[in-house]
């Protein structure tokens, strides 16, 4: 059943408690159409915290099914093993195989997925290629929306492969196989306000998506952040401590370290951050981790960079100029930088080289 912007609207100016009693209904809703057959998807994050303890105020035995993929924060992984009636999925590859096969994930999942088709040019992929680059289709129709942003079109011809591969490798394909190996039909704490896609989803197919090839339930697609801090400071509900301190100011909640905490190496939106943004935060954190993520790199032999003894990122950063160091940090800073801007210095030697050998 597909539903209006005004529909959103109307349910997202709700209060608390009204949103809650139509959330439990989808739930309700969802685990009598499929007789109980369905599960959680629990990432451990603040969003799904709110959903399992939705669910399980009404159907307390339903099983959560957690990703994972080795990149979410350490406290997580443990807030999650607190729960009992938890099942575990892992991917097949690591995340530096995920990005050395698929790229980077940077500036948004939309605009890589449009680097990635521009980076890899082939005679299957033409008319998508002059759709990345004039928003023309085909058929002569505008399709602005499908054309790669002018202030990201240098990122097409850089030696950083980029792409948007890497959460269906890492989480939704473990996930995936999961579901269908058990027949349980899942209920995850997406909401419409994380993204574009993600509202058009809901006006087309509402909470419960049964009609869907790989049926889904959303439940608290029309709650907003502020809904879930507020439930989890009505119900003094737990959360994962690498949040930190969840305050108050005014009428807004907020958590004093981290925002969100999905992938920790993920740059999606990153550019789009206030400071500190997530990589500052990180190296004040968990510093081993900031470390793995910005030493290392190589140029592989197609001459493109990827992870290596680290993921490189000080590279990539720099590339898409995010500042990933804190004031203060400048010395450690150069001491990155110097790694990397040697092996481009030796990467080049050896490409001008290259034809006086052959």
């Amino acid at each position: 059943m597909s539903h209006t912007k005004e529909d959103l609207k109307e349910l997202q100016s709700k209060s608390l408690e009204e949103k809650v009693q139509i959330s439990l209904a989808r739930i309700i809703e969802w685990y009598e159409h499929w007789d109980g057959k369905v599960a959680i998807s629990f990432s451990g994050g603040k969003d799904s915290t709110v959903l399992l303890d939705l669910v399980r105020r009404v159907y307390p035995d339903v099983i959560a099914v957690y990703s994972d993929t080795g990149l979410e924060f350490p406290e997580i992984r443990t807030f999650v093993k607190s729960f009992d009636n938890i099942a575990i999925v892992k991917p097949k590859l690591t995340f530096g195989e995920v990005v050395t096969k698929f790229g980077y994930p940077v500036i948004s999942k939309q605009c890589s997925r449009m680097i990635w088709d521009l980076q890899n040019p082939s005679e299957r992929n033409i008319k998508t290629r002059n759709l990345r680059l004039t928003g023309i289709t085909s058929t002569g129709r505008k399709a602005s929306t499908k054309m790669l942003p002018l202030k990201w079109r240098y990122l097409s011809n850089c030696d950083i492969p980029i792409g948007d591969n890497c959460c269906n490798k890492m989480k939704k394909e473990p996930l995936k196989r999961y579901y269908h190996k058990t027949g349980l039909h899942p209920m995850t704490a997406v909401m419409t306000v994380e993204s574009e896609r993600r509202e058009q989803n809901w006006l087309q197919q509402g909470c419960n998506a049964f009609n869907l090839k790989e049926p889904i339930s959303t439940p608290l697609a029309f709650w907003t952040e502020q809904d879930i801090l507020h439930y989890i400071k009505k119900y003094n509900l737990p959360y994962a401590p690498v949040y930190g301190e969840l305050k108050e100011q005014g009428d807004l909640l907020y958590f004093t370290n981290y925002k969100r905490t999905g992938c920790v190496f993920c740059g999606y939106g990153c550019h789009l951050e206030e400071e500190p943004n997530r990589f500052q935060t990180l190296a004040h954190t968990h510093p081993q981790l900031y470390d793995y993520c910005m030493r290392g790199g190589k140029y592989d032999e197609s001459g493109m960079w990827i992870p290596d003894k680290g993921l490189g990122m000080a590279k990539v950063l720099d590339y898409i100029n995010v500042k990933w160091w804190n004031d203060g940090d400048e010395a450690k800073r150069d001491e990155y930088r110097a790694k990397y801007k040697e092996k481009e210095r030796q990467h080049e030697q050896s490409r001008k080289k290259s034809p006086q050998e052959d």
